[in-house]
Protein backbone atom coordinates (compact mmCIF):
# COMPACT_ATOMS: atom_id res chain seq x y z
CA UNK A 1 0.00 0.00 0.00
CA UNK A 2 0.91 3.68 -0.34
CA UNK A 3 2.40 5.91 1.77
CA UNK A 4 -0.18 7.52 4.16
CA UNK A 5 1.92 10.47 5.04
CA UNK A 6 4.93 13.07 4.30
CA UNK A 7 6.10 15.75 6.01
CA UNK A 8 5.90 18.45 5.05
CA UNK A 9 8.00 21.58 4.43
CA UNK A 10 6.50 23.27 7.63
CA UNK A 11 9.26 22.74 10.61
CA UNK A 12 9.81 24.19 13.97
CA UNK A 13 12.74 23.75 16.58
CA UNK A 14 12.96 22.55 19.73
CA UNK A 15 15.81 21.69 21.63
CA UNK A 16 17.72 21.51 18.43
CA UNK A 17 15.59 18.85 17.33
CA UNK A 18 13.83 19.84 14.25
CA UNK A 19 10.37 18.69 13.99
CA UNK A 20 8.39 18.26 10.41
CA UNK A 21 4.36 18.82 10.56
CA UNK A 22 3.25 15.74 8.74
CA UNK A 23 0.03 15.50 5.89
CA UNK A 24 -2.19 12.99 4.90
CA UNK A 25 -1.84 11.46 1.32
CA UNK A 26 -5.07 9.44 1.71
CA UNK A 27 -7.94 8.81 3.83
CA UNK A 28 -7.48 6.25 6.13
CA UNK A 29 -9.42 5.75 9.80
CA UNK A 30 -10.75 9.19 11.18
CA UNK A 31 -8.30 11.45 8.65
CA UNK A 32 -8.76 12.48 5.27
CA UNK A 33 -6.50 13.37 2.79
CA UNK A 34 -4.68 16.28 2.81
CA UNK A 35 -5.14 16.50 6.49
CA UNK A 36 -2.43 18.56 8.59
CA UNK A 37 -1.08 16.30 11.42
CA UNK A 38 1.11 16.83 14.30
CA UNK A 39 4.78 16.89 14.32
CA UNK A 40 7.56 14.29 14.30
CA UNK A 41 11.10 14.49 13.26
CA UNK A 42 11.07 11.90 11.01
CA UNK A 43 9.28 9.03 9.17
CA UNK A 44 10.67 6.56 11.81
CA UNK A 45 8.58 8.30 14.60
CA UNK A 46 4.91 7.06 12.48
CA UNK A 47 4.54 4.01 11.07
CA UNK A 48 3.38 4.43 7.41
CA UNK A 49 0.74 1.65 8.14
CA UNK A 50 -2.21 1.04 10.19
CA UNK A 51 -4.51 4.09 11.21
CA UNK A 52 -1.95 5.38 13.16
CA UNK A 53 -1.47 9.27 13.56
CA UNK A 54 0.07 12.46 15.20
CA UNK A 55 -2.93 15.00 15.48
CA UNK A 56 -2.77 19.21 16.51
CA UNK A 57 0.88 19.97 18.23
CA UNK A 58 1.67 16.44 19.22
CA UNK A 59 5.27 15.71 19.00
CA UNK A 60 6.92 12.79 18.34
CA UNK A 61 10.55 12.54 17.99
CA UNK A 62 14.39 10.97 19.17
CA UNK A 63 13.35 7.04 18.16
CA UNK A 64 10.11 6.93 19.88
CA UNK A 65 7.65 4.94 17.44
CA UNK A 66 3.73 5.55 17.08
CA UNK A 67 2.14 2.83 15.52
CA UNK A 68 -0.55 -0.13 14.58
CA UNK A 69 -4.19 1.98 15.41
CA UNK A 70 -2.74 4.31 18.23
CA UNK A 71 -3.24 7.89 18.48
CA UNK A 72 -0.94 10.96 19.89
CA UNK A 73 -3.14 14.09 20.45
CA UNK A 74 -3.41 17.46 21.78
CA UNK A 75 0.03 19.18 23.30
CA UNK A 76 1.24 15.69 24.14
CA UNK A 77 4.94 14.48 23.44
CA UNK A 78 6.04 11.35 22.82
CA UNK A 79 10.21 10.53 22.45
CA UNK A 80 13.41 9.01 23.64
CA UNK A 81 13.16 5.14 22.87
CA UNK A 82 9.27 4.88 23.90
CA UNK A 83 6.44 3.51 22.24
CA UNK A 84 2.70 3.80 21.27
CA UNK A 85 0.61 1.33 19.94
CA UNK A 86 -2.25 -1.19 19.42
CA UNK A 87 -5.25 1.45 20.15
CA UNK A 88 -3.83 3.43 22.65
CA UNK A 89 -3.96 7.46 23.35
CA UNK A 90 -1.88 9.55 24.39
CA UNK A 91 -2.84 13.17 24.44
CA UNK A 92 -3.78 16.52 26.34
CA UNK A 93 -0.23 17.38 28.09
CA UNK A 94 0.99 14.10 28.50
CA UNK A 95 4.65 12.44 27.99
CA UNK A 96 5.57 8.98 27.15
CA UNK A 97 9.63 8.49 27.23
CA UNK A 98 12.15 6.55 27.99
CA UNK A 99 11.92 3.11 27.04
CA UNK A 100 8.35 3.08 27.77
CA UNK A 101 5.10 1.85 26.03
CA UNK A 102 1.73 2.63 26.31
CA UNK A 103 -0.49 -0.09 24.13
CA UNK A 104 -3.89 -1.92 23.66
CA UNK A 105 -6.38 0.32 24.64
CA UNK A 106 -4.64 2.21 27.26
CA UNK A 107 -5.14 6.07 27.76
CA UNK A 108 -2.06 8.42 29.12
CA UNK A 109 -3.69 12.22 29.14
CA UNK A 110 -3.61 15.37 31.31
CA UNK A 111 0.00 16.04 32.85
CA UNK A 112 0.56 12.22 33.34
CA UNK A 113 3.98 10.76 32.88
CA UNK A 114 4.93 7.14 31.89
CA UNK A 115 9.21 7.12 31.62
CA UNK A 116 11.61 4.36 31.69
CA UNK A 117 10.90 0.84 31.34
CA UNK A 118 7.43 1.64 32.40
CA UNK A 119 4.45 0.06 30.43
CA UNK A 120 0.74 1.27 30.76
CA UNK A 121 -1.41 -1.69 28.80
CA UNK A 122 -4.83 -3.32 28.76
CA UNK A 123 -7.75 -0.67 29.16
CA UNK A 124 -5.70 1.33 31.77
CA UNK A 125 -5.66 4.80 32.44
CA UNK A 126 -3.49 7.15 33.58
CA UNK A 127 -4.09 10.86 33.90
CA UNK A 128 -3.96 13.85 36.19
CA UNK A 129 -0.46 14.32 37.20
CA UNK A 130 0.33 10.68 38.09
CA UNK A 131 3.69 9.21 37.22
CA UNK A 132 4.16 5.99 35.84
CA UNK A 133 7.87 5.25 35.87
CA UNK A 134 11.18 2.66 36.66
CA UNK A 135 9.80 -0.87 35.24
CA UNK A 136 6.37 -0.48 36.33
CA UNK A 137 3.48 -1.85 35.22
CA UNK A 138 -0.10 -0.51 35.44
CA UNK A 139 -2.47 -2.81 33.11
CA UNK A 140 -6.49 -3.84 33.21
CA UNK A 141 -8.81 -1.67 34.23
CA UNK A 142 -6.49 -0.04 36.58
CA UNK A 143 -7.12 3.68 37.30
CA UNK A 144 -3.80 6.08 38.18
CA UNK A 145 -4.74 9.70 39.18
CA UNK A 146 -4.47 12.85 40.57
CA UNK A 147 -0.80 12.78 42.45
CA UNK A 148 0.26 9.80 42.10
CA UNK A 149 2.97 7.36 41.47
CA UNK A 150 3.77 4.22 40.48
CA UNK A 151 7.67 3.29 40.65
CA UNK A 152 10.46 0.37 40.42
CA UNK A 153 9.14 -2.69 39.83
CA UNK A 154 5.23 -2.21 40.65
CA UNK A 155 2.48 -4.15 39.61
CA UNK A 156 -0.64 -2.20 39.60
CA UNK A 157 -3.85 -4.44 37.58
CA UNK A 158 -7.03 -5.58 37.43
CA UNK A 159 -9.67 -2.56 38.36
CA UNK A 160 -7.18 -1.34 41.02
CA UNK A 161 -7.47 2.66 41.93
CA UNK A 162 -3.69 4.68 42.73
CA UNK A 163 -4.72 8.27 43.43
CA UNK A 164 -4.26 11.20 45.32
CA UNK A 165 -0.87 11.71 46.64
CA UNK A 166 -0.53 7.70 47.17
CA UNK A 167 2.72 5.82 45.85
CA UNK A 168 3.37 2.25 44.93
CA UNK A 169 7.05 0.94 44.41
CA UNK A 170 9.68 -1.68 44.96
CA UNK A 171 8.17 -5.17 43.91
CA UNK A 172 5.05 -4.35 45.69
CA UNK A 173 1.57 -5.19 43.81
CA UNK A 174 -2.24 -3.84 43.94
CA UNK A 175 -4.89 -5.65 41.92
CA UNK A 176 -8.11 -6.51 42.12
CA UNK A 177 -10.34 -3.95 43.65
CA UNK A 178 -7.85 -2.35 45.96
CA UNK A 179 -7.64 1.29 46.35
CA UNK A 180 -4.33 3.20 47.43
CA UNK A 181 -4.83 7.21 47.92
CA UNK A 182 -4.68 10.26 50.41
CA UNK A 183 -1.02 9.96 51.48
CA UNK A 184 -0.31 6.40 51.59
CA UNK A 185 2.52 4.69 50.74
CA UNK A 186 2.90 0.45 49.12
CA UNK A 187 6.09 -0.70 48.84
CA UNK A 188 8.22 -3.46 49.31
CA UNK A 189 6.95 -6.74 48.95
CA UNK A 190 3.50 -5.84 49.68
CA UNK A 191 0.40 -6.39 48.33
CA UNK A 192 -3.31 -5.19 48.59
CA UNK A 193 -5.99 -6.84 46.67
CA UNK A 194 -9.78 -7.84 46.98
CA UNK A 195 -11.56 -5.04 47.83
CA UNK A 196 -9.04 -3.74 50.31
CA UNK A 197 -8.11 0.32 50.93
CA UNK A 198 -5.21 1.90 52.17
CA UNK A 199 -5.19 5.67 52.42
CA UNK A 200 -4.51 8.56 55.15
CA UNK A 201 -0.88 8.82 55.85
CA UNK A 202 -1.07 4.66 56.22
CA UNK A 203 2.16 2.43 55.38
CA UNK A 204 1.99 -0.91 54.20
CA UNK A 205 5.57 -2.29 53.59
CA UNK A 206 7.69 -5.54 53.31
CA UNK A 207 5.89 -9.18 53.10
CA UNK A 208 2.67 -7.26 54.07
CA UNK A 209 -0.33 -8.69 52.43
CA UNK A 210 -4.03 -6.57 53.25
CA UNK A 211 -6.84 -8.12 51.19
CA UNK A 212 -9.93 -9.12 51.44
CA UNK A 213 -12.41 -5.61 52.50
CA UNK A 214 -9.64 -4.73 54.98
CA UNK A 215 -9.00 -1.19 55.77
CA UNK A 216 -5.57 0.80 57.10
CA UNK A 217 -5.62 4.38 57.60
CA UNK A 218 -4.76 7.30 59.49
CA UNK A 219 -1.02 7.41 60.22
CA UNK A 220 -1.02 3.15 60.63
CA UNK A 221 1.79 1.03 59.69
CA UNK A 222 1.58 -2.68 58.52
CA UNK A 223 4.65 -4.48 57.94
CA UNK A 224 6.91 -7.55 58.19
CA UNK A 225 4.75 -10.45 57.08
CA UNK A 226 1.65 -9.37 58.56
CA UNK A 227 -2.13 -10.07 57.04
CA UNK A 228 -4.76 -7.79 57.69
CA UNK A 229 -8.08 -9.18 55.83
CA UNK A 230 -11.72 -9.47 56.15
CA UNK A 231 -13.54 -6.90 57.70
CA UNK A 232 -10.66 -5.36 59.31
CA UNK A 233 -10.27 -1.84 60.35
CA UNK A 234 -6.29 -0.59 61.24
CA UNK A 235 -6.49 2.78 62.08
CA UNK A 236 -4.79 5.89 64.22
CA UNK A 237 -1.67 5.24 65.25
CA UNK A 238 -1.69 1.22 64.84
CA UNK A 239 1.42 -1.06 64.12
CA UNK A 240 0.94 -4.89 63.14
CA UNK A 241 3.94 -6.27 62.04
CA UNK A 242 6.37 -9.55 62.45
CA UNK A 243 4.11 -12.52 61.54
CA UNK A 244 0.58 -10.78 63.07
CA UNK A 245 -2.65 -11.96 61.51
CA UNK A 246 -5.51 -9.48 61.73
CA UNK A 247 -9.03 -10.56 60.67
CA UNK A 248 -12.96 -9.76 60.93
CA UNK A 249 -14.07 -6.25 62.71
CA UNK A 250 -16.86 -4.56 63.05
CA UNK A 251 -17.19 -2.01 60.40
CA UNK A 252 -17.11 1.43 62.12
CA UNK A 253 -14.91 0.19 65.57
CA UNK A 254 -11.19 1.05 64.76
CA UNK A 255 -9.09 -2.22 65.61
CA UNK A 256 -5.63 -1.36 67.13
CA UNK A 257 -4.16 -4.82 66.78
CA UNK A 258 -0.35 -5.43 68.21
CA UNK A 259 1.93 -8.08 67.18
CA UNK A 260 1.12 -11.60 67.96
Amino acid sequence: MSDKYKLTDKTKEASSIKLFRIQALRSFGDVKAGDLGGWVEGVKNLSQEGDAWVFGDAWVFGDAWVHDDARVSGDAWVFGDAQVYGDAVVFSDAQVYGDAGVYGDALVYGDAQVAGNARVFGDARVYGNAWVSGDARVSGGTRVYGNARVLGDAWVFGNARVFGNAVVYGNAQVSDNAQIHGNAGVYGNAGVYGNAWVSGSAQVYSDAQVYGNARVYDNALVSGYAWVSGDALVSGNARVYGDARVSGGTPGTPMVPINI
